[in-house]
C-alpha cells in the first residue's frame, strides 16, 4: 500500500468500490427481501410462518448491521425497526394476518431507503511508520539536581547503550532541548532550587512539544498524590528513590519497543465478505495486518499461522455462531491470551452479555464508524500484546524466556527450508560469569546481564530473535544471514561489549562474551543445530574465550 502517513487515494477509492458493490447488491437483496415478506402471507402451516419469519429477521439482522457502515443509515435503522418487530413476534404462538400485511409492505419500502443518508465517515489518520535503517542509541536527557544521584542514572543508562544526558536545573535541560529533542526524559519529581517542582515542570513541557516524550518520574515520596501527579504530567512510569536502575531501564527499553513494534496482526472472522473488506481496507489503512476468514472449519490454520493479537468475530453466522466459535478458541491455552471483539447488530444487552460470557472480551454493535473500529481493535491490541511480553520475556533483560526462544529456533529453521534460505543460531556466554558475581555482587552481575542483552538488541534487525537461553547464557536467531555475515556481526558486538566500562562500588571493570554458531541445514533438527552451536561455543571458551566460532 501507499505511504500510509499521507492521504491514501488507493484505499479511498477501494472503499469506494465496496460502496458501490454493497449498493449494487442492495439492487439485489431488498427485491427478495420484500418477496420473502410477502410469501409469509401465503404460508398456512404456523411451523412453515415461524421458520420463514426466522429466516426473514436473519437477514433484516444482517442489513441492519452493514447497511450503516456503507453510508445507508436511514436504511440500517428501518432493517432494525423491523427485526426487533419480527423478533417480538417469534416469542408469540400466532400473528394475525392484518398485522404481517402491514408487516409485509413495510418490509418491501425497505428499497425506499437506498439513497445514502450521510456521507462515509473520514478515514482515521493512521500512525507514522517507524523508518528502518541502521539502529541509533536512544537519547535520553535526565533532569535531577543531585548530582551524584543523576550521574548514577546517566553512566548506568550508557553501559546500557543509550546516549544519556544529565541536566541539574531547568534552565540547563531547556537549553539543551533547543538543540536537540530526545527520545526520553527522566525527571526528578523534587528540584529544591527551581521555582517549580520536577513535575509541574514536566506537564508544562509536553505541553510545549509538538509530540509528548515519554516521560520517567524519580521521587523521594511514594504516595498517591505523586502518582496521580505523575500520571497527569504524561508519566509512563514512578520509581521511588532509591532507585532500581534496572527497572527504570527495563521500562524505558518496553516503551521503545512498543513504538518500534511490528504491525498489529488481526483475524476477522465474518460471513459477509464486503463488509470484511472494508474491515481490513479501514485496518490495513491504519498499518495492521489483517487476514479475513468466511468459513469458520479453517479456523485452526489461520490461527496457527497468522498468530493473530485480536480477533473480530461475527455473532450470527450460518452453521455456527460466534460464541460457539469462541468457546472453540478457548480450548486452546496457546491462544487464551487473543482478545476476541464481537461485531453484531445485536442490540438487546441480554443477549450481548450471554455472549460476552462465553469467551468474549469486548462487544461492538454495527455499524461502527472507521474511526471507533481502529481506536477499539488499536487498544486491545496494544494490552494484548504487551501482556504477551510481559509472561514470553525474561524480566531482567526483556529477552524471550528459554522456551520461546527455542521454539523461534524450530520456526525459522522451517521457514528457512521452505524459502531455501540459509539461517544462523549462534549461542553466547558471558566469560568469567562467576566472577563478577564474587568480585562485584550480583546486582552489577544483573547490570552486565542487561548491558549484554541491549547491546544485542541494537545492533541485530528487527526480523532476528534474542533470547536469554539460561543465567548467563543468550541465543539469537538471525533469519536469511551467511555465515560470513554471522561472523561480522557477532565479532562486531563482542568488540564492543569488550569495551564497555561498568562501576560497582567505586571500581571500574569489563567483561567480554564468547559465542559460537550454526548455519541452518536440510539434515540437521531444530535441537542437533543447538547441539552444535553449543559445541562452538564450547570450542571457544576452550580457544581463549572472547571469540566467536562457527560450528563444523
Amino acid at each position: 500500500m501507499n505511504d500510509p502517513g499521507a492521504s491514501n487515494p488507493p484505499l479511498e477509492e477501494y472503499l469506494q468500490q465496496l460502496g458501490q458493490q454493497f449498493a449494487e447488491r442492495l439492487q439485489q437483496e431488498l427485491p427478495a427481501l420484500a418477496e420473502q415478506a410477502r410469501q409469509l402471507l401465503a404460508v398456512e402451516s404456523e411451523a412453515q410462518r415461524q421458520a420463514a419469519l426466522l429466516a426473514l429477521r436473519d437477514q433484516l439482522h444482517k442489513l441492519a448491521g452493514s447497511a450503516g457502515t456503507f453510508g445507508f443509515g436511514g436504511l440500517g435503522e428501518r432493517a432494525r425497526a423491523l427485526e426487533q418487530q419480527a423478533d417480538q413476534w417469534l416469542q408469540q404462538t400466532q400473528q394475525q394476518r392484518q398485522v404481517l400485511e402491514a408487516f409485509s409492505l413495510q418490509v418491501a419500502e425497505l428499497q425506499q431507503q437506498l439513497e445514502p443518508t450521510a456521507p462515509a465517515p473520514p478515514l482515521p489518520s493512521p500512525p507514522s511508520a517507524v523508518p528502518r535503517g541502521e539502529p541509533q542509541p536512544r537519547c535520553i536527557y535526565i533532569l535531577e539536581s543531585l548530582g551524584a544521584d543523576g550521574e548514577s542514572v546517566r553512566q548506568t543508562l550508557s553501559t546500557f547503550g543509550y546516549q544519556a544526558e544529565h541536566y541539574s536545573g531547568i534552565a540547563e535541560l531547556d537549553a539543551a532541548l533547543q538543540r536537540h529533542v530526545p527520545d526520553a526524559l527522566i525527571v526528578d519529581s523534587e528540584l529544591p532550587d527551581e521555582t517549580q517542582s520536577g513535575l509541574q515542570y514536566a506537564k508544562a513541557l509536553q505541553q510545549r512539544l509538538d509530540a509528548p516524550l515519554p516521560l520517567l518520574v524519580i521521587s523521594a515520596q511514594d504516595d498517591f498524590a505523586t502518582h496521580l501527579e505523575a500520571v497527569r504530567a504524561g508519566a509512563i512510569g514512578l520509581f521511588s528513590k532509591p532507585l532500581d536502575l534496572p527497572k527504570l531501564e527495563n521500562c524505558l527499553d518496553r516503551c521503545f519497543v512498543q513504538q518500534q513494534g511490528e504491525p498489529y496482526r488481526v483475524l476477522i472472522i465474518d460471513d459477509d465478505r464486503d463488509l470484511a473488506s472494508r474491515y481490513s481496507l479501514v485496518l490495513r489503512g491504519a498499518n495492521m495486518q489483517v487476514q479475513m476468514l468466511h468459513t469458520p472449519a479453517e479456523l485452526f490454520s489461520h490461527l496457527r499461522e497468522f498468530n493473530p493479537e485480536v480477533v473480530l468475530l461475527d455473532v450470527n453466522m450460518p452453521d455456527c455462531s460466534g460464541p460457539e466459535l469462541a468457546q472453540i478458541i478457548r480450548f486452546y491455552d496457546d491462544w487464551l491470551r487473543v482478545p476476541i471483539i464481537y461485531l453484531s447488530a445485536e442490540t438487546d444487552i441480554a443477549r450481548q452479555m450471554n455472549a460476552m460470557l462465553k469467551a468474549g472480551d469486548d462487544f461492538v454493535t454495527k455499524p461502527i464508524s472507521d474511526n471507533s473500529l481502529v481506536a477499539t481493535v488499536f487498544a486491545r491490541a496494544q494490552r494484548a500484546r504487551l501482556l504477551s511480553m510481559a509472561l514470553a520475556r525474561d524480566s531482567l533483560t526483556g529477552l524471550l524466556k528459554h522456551a520461546d526462544i527455542k521454539e523461534q529456533v524450530a520456526i525459522e529453521l522451517e521457514r528457512a527450508l521452505r524459502n531455501e534460505t540459509r539461517a544462523s543460531v549462534a549461542m553466547l556466554d558471558i566469560d568469567h560469569f562467576k566472577q563478577v558475581n564474587d568480585r562485584h555482587g550480583h546486582a552489577a552481575g544483573d547490570n552486565v546481564i542487561r548491558a549484554l542483552a541491549n547491546l544485542l538488541r541494537q545492533r541485530l534487525r528487527r526480523v532476528d530473535s534474542l533470547g536469554r537461553y539460561g543465567g548467563e547464557e543468550f541465543l539469537a536467531v538471525l533469519p536469511d544471514c551467511p555465515a560470513d555475515q554471522a561472523q561480522r556481526i557477532l565479532d562486531e558486538i563482542r568488540e564492543r561489549f569488550a569495551a564497555l566500562q561498568f562501576v560497582a562500588a567505586g571500581q571500574t571493570f569489563q567483561v567480554t562474551f564468547s559465542a559460537g554458531f550454526v548455519l541452518t541445514d536440510s539434515q540437521s533438527s531444530a535441537s542437533e543445530l543447538l547441539e552444535r552451536a553449543d559445541r562452538a561455543l564450547y570450542g571457544a571458551k576452550h580457544g581463549g574465550r572472547n571469540q566467536v566460532r562457527q560450528a563444523d
